[in-house]
């Protein structure tokens, strides 16, 4: 997989055992990014501008990085971690808004966050760019069946809940103590009526104006914060 841009190269660059090949701009100077291939004596491919921009579709900044894909955990290793708060993803579609869910998540201290195989946006170069790096933080687990994953929470302790305009509560008025799995609905059509069944709390975010949702990654930042609010 090839990502790009300076922001996420320094975070990986740190991280260096998972880098096979560094591309970079003619005339490219970073001074972290350039102290860091030194020190870790990494090759370099140079090449021209129009040679970085046919490798990507994205703003490259001058340094493309070649890393393995990103391999998946499995949601038995949110219960062997001793994870007590975990977040899921109801088929989000934007690899922008999986990326700022992943770097808040790891500002939060939500070290996992699970999404289903299918129907959903995988972990790639937007989705790694966005996030800044921090996906070498955050375990970012992959299940065949979101329905399943929170039968398997629900009898592990957690108390799912769910974000939804209909059928909801005031987001404040929810007890956060105990185990916590918070879903997080796709950007158009919000969590699905299977998931929603099996959540033990709707939550809804209030509405002041005439905009009558929000941003699925300003959502859960709102989300997820409340929840660590309330546990401290």
């Amino acid at each position: 997989m090839l990502v790009y841009g300076k922001n996420v190269a320094e975070e990986l660059l740190k991280n260096h055992k998972k880098i096979r090949k560094i591309i970079i701009q003619e005339g490219f100077f970073d001074k972290k990014i350039n102290f860091l291939i030194e020190k870790y004596k990494f090759e370099v491919k140079i090449c021209s501008k129009k040679e970085m921009d046919g490798l990507c579709s994205g703003l490259h900044q001058g340094i493309i990085l070649d890393v393995p894909d990103y391999k998946y955990y499995d949601i038995q290793d949110v219960i062997n971690d001793h994870c007590s708060f975990v977040v899921l993803l109801d088929h989000l579609e934007d690899p922008h808004n999986l990326g700022a869910i992943i770097r808040t998540c790891e500002a939060a201290g939500v070290t996992h966050v699970i999404l289903p195989k299918n129907r959903q946006v995988p972990i790639n170069a937007t989705v790694m760019k966005t996030s800044v790096g921090t996906l070498d933080k955050v375990k970012v687990v992959s299940v065949s069946n979101l329905a399943y994953a929170i039968d398997y929470l629900k009898k592990n302790n957690f108390w799912v809940i769910g974000t939804a305009l209909n059928h909801s509560v005031d987001y404040r008025e929810i007890d956060y103590s105990g185990n916590i799995a918070l879903v997080i609905g796709n950007e158009g059509n919000g969590i699905s009526d299977i998931v929603a069944k099996k959540c033990d709390f709707l939550a809804k975010i209030p509405m002041y104006g005439s905009t009558n949702s929000l941003n699925a990654s300003v959502a859960a930042g709102i989300m997820i914060y409340e929840v660590i609010r309330n546990r401290k």
